[in-house]
């Protein structure tokens, strides 16, 4: 199978990597988890489940796991789309961004809006982790025209240098402060009509986005099996020993720095508890180098449940749109059983911080029972789909949903 750079003048013939669709099935599954925790756990309501002063273990790592959803996401989002440069060239890929970007940023304002929120008035916009693919993509249609290790050192540089700027904030409610929350600063903004949830600002999960592109580089057929192997476990475990000496100086890499508590386990899970919102270095490298590990282990991964969780990975919208209509309709009728009003599951703010909703929800087993009956109720949905979108690959609108 031949091979040439993305901006070559030969087509290239590209394999589907099913360790990349194996790695992104299971933290779609583990990210189910993180949302139906949300609809459905008592605490979700009262506090948040990283607070070490009132979380328990297993809550703190039921919220903590599901810290690797986003960025293997985004990262993916990234290796994909150097794959399918192989196989378009640069300007079709640029394009194909462009459009696919937009559309994300689109489904994240309305369809996806809905799915949280059940508010037909649409007073709450949560710029979350489809936003932040969406604006990826966008930019990263612009950036892959430059030099390749020109690319790969903007989004190092991005991922690696953003907290420099985690002391700098625009003070005020002009479209300046705004501007800059979306970029790097997580924020609640009201406007006159609405309020903004800024989860997920542009400038490190573009970095993070960037750095999977070229990252998609060790998958071209050209790239022997075994040294694609051996630059994985290279890059995963060096992540993970830069994570482990920036939180013992505690200096740089987070913005919340960790502390030492009564009991051992506590300062271990403060020495873990790392930012999400923006992400800071030392979550990108906890969450990124396990990922990129588990990528060097699962290429020759074989079996039934490896099929399955496989084929869910290659039908991530559709599994995020469903799932999350799933838990949002089961959660209002929990909730009407339990004495709560239809409307009390109608937001106009973060699910978790309606005020309607203190005192409803069930215990964490009920969570995790309720968490494995979604997925295997959504596993024959997904691979009917995922069936139609291989035997109908002729119809282009697939490639959006």
């Amino acid at each position: 199978m031949s091979v040439t750079p993305i901006d070559g003048n030969r087509t290239t013939v590209i394999t589907r990597i099913e360790s990349i669709d194996l790695l992104r099935g299971i933290v779609m599954i583990i990210m189910a988890l993180d949302h139906v925790r949300d609809y459905f756990h008592a605490d979700a309501f009262l506090f948040n489940p990283l607070d070490l002063e009132k979380t328990s273990a297993a809550l703190f790592i039921t919220r903590w796991i599901t810290h690797f959803c986003a960025p293997v996401f985004v990262f993916l989002a990234g290796t994909s789309a150097y794959l399918v440069g192989q196989r378009k060239g640069k300007q079709q890929l640029s394009k194909f961004l462009l459009t696919r970007g937009l559309w994300l940023v689109i489904l994240e304002f309305t369809i996806i809006n809905f799915s949280w929120f059940f508010n037909l008035k649409f007073t709450f916009f949560a710029l979350a982790v489809i936003w932040a693919i969406g604006v990826g993509m966008i930019v990263l249609a612009a950036v892959i025209h430059l030099n390749f290790k020109l690319v790969l050192i903007i989004g190092i540089l991005l991922v690696a240098g953003h907290n420099l700027l985690d002391s700098y904030h625009v003070v005020g409610d002009n479209i300046q402060a705004f501007v800059w929350q979306v970029l790097h600063e997580a924020a609640l903004v009201p406007f006159t009509n609405f309020t903004v949830f800024v989860g997920y600002p542009v400038i490190p999960w573009t970095g993070i986005m960037i750095v999977g592109y070229c990252a998609g580089a060790l998958y071209i057929p050209s790239v022997d099996p075994t040294f694609r192997k051996k630059r994985l476990y290279l890059l995963g475990f060096s992540a993970i020993v830069v994570f482990f000496i920036l939180r013992a100086i505690n200096v740089y890499g987070d913005p919340v720095p960790w502390s030492v508590h009564s009991n051992a386990l506590d300062t271990f899970l403060s020495f873990i508890n790392v930012t999400k919102y923006p992400p800071s270095l030392s979550y990108a490298l906890i969450t990124l180098g396990p990922s990129l590990l588990f990528l060097a282990v699962s290429e020759k991964y074989s079996g039934k449940l490896v099929d399955i969780v496989t084929a869910l990975g290659r039908v991530p919208m559709f599994y995020y749109i469903v799932h999350l209509y799933v838990i949002h309709v089961v959660a209002l009728i929990a909730a009407r059983a339990t004495g709560f009003k239809l409307t009390d599951t109608v937001f106009d703010t973060w699910v978790t911080e309606s005020p309607n909703l203190k005192g409803y929800g069930f215990s964490l087993g009920v969570v995790y029972l309720i968490w494995i009956f979604l997925v295997l109720g959504l596993i024959p949905l997904c691979l009917w789909y995922d069936r139609y979108k291989r035997e109908h690959r002729d119809k282009r609108w697939l490639s959006y949903l």
